[in-house]
């Protein structure tokens, strides 16, 4: 895992928190129907960040490990989650999980494979499942075709962003998945999925973002007025929908 991705989230904790997505139960019924997926099934859950994915699988009863290599993120899932019995946190990386041989039925990394280093964690990976365990990589995609403020989001972003191109998980495709997954291949799935918000959530969505031009930038004012436009030019009783794709990538690896 880069080094810079231990801690370049740090100062977005609350905002991640309160403004980014989680993910839809639809992912379950998915798992469940196709991959066997029980309340019994134990969860790695690899990049945990703040506990995003792993509220899902906690509200199901799984037994989960989320494995978070950032401190003030792993604490805030500690804060968050700790009531439920069924959480244990991990400091470790998808690299060096540090978890034992053959735990978990799924391994899982939400909105977090593309920090990683691939082969590395392949082995890890491995080395973890058990027998006949899946791998999901999921990530909350922006669908910036689905209407007009989504277009007109995704230009404010190319104008008001330190690395978004650099950084961006849809770079992410065949050339690495297709050795990732190995001779059994992959396989993909997808969710619609909503969030709605006032102008007060759009800017900690944006702001929730690694890449965003914080309070310490000398573009955030320029590029609070960017978005301030951009959600009143589209916004509807004071809210706008902010849609996604849930794209799952799932396979057996060999």
């Amino acid at each position: 895992m880069a080094t810079n991705s231990l801690t370049r989230f740090s100062n977005t904790v609350e905002n991640y928190i309160r403004f980014r997505p989680g993910y839809p139960l639809d992912l379950l019924a998915f798992m469940e129907s196709k991959l066997s997926l029980s309340a019994q099934s134990v969860i790695a859950d690899i990049g945990a960040g703040t506990g995003k994915l792993t509220e899902l699988f906690l509200q199901n009863d799984n037994p989960t490990l989320a494995v978070e290599p950032n401190a003030d993120m792993r604490a805030a899932a500690e804060r968050l989650f700790g009531h439920f019995p069924n959480l244990q946190t991990v400091n470790g990386t998808a690299e060096i999980t540090t978890l034992p041989d053959h735990c978990a039925d799924f391994v899982v990394a939400g909105q977090a494979f593309h920090w990683f280093d691939q082969m590395p964690t392949k082995q890890e990976f491995l080395r973890i499942l058990k027998p006949g365990g899946w791998v999901l990589l999921i990530w909350n995609d922006r669908n910036d075709a689905r209407s007009e403020f989504m277009r007109d989001y995704d230009a404010f972003l190319r104008s008001f962003s330190t690395d978004l191109d650099k950084i961006d998980h849809r770079h992410i495709g065949d050339e690495q998945l297709k050795p990732f997954f190995g001779k059994n291949g992959f396989a993909y799935h997808e969710i619609d999925y909503l969030q709605t918000f006032d102008l007060e959530g759009v800017k900690g969505r944006y702001l929730s973002c690694s890449y965003a031009f914080d309070e310490k930038h000398p573009r955030h004012a320029a590029a609070m007025q960017g978005l301030n436009d951009t959600f009143e030019a589209h916004s509807d009783n004071g809210k706008v929908d902010f849609w996604y794709l849930t794209k799952v990538y799932y396979g057996q690896m060999a």
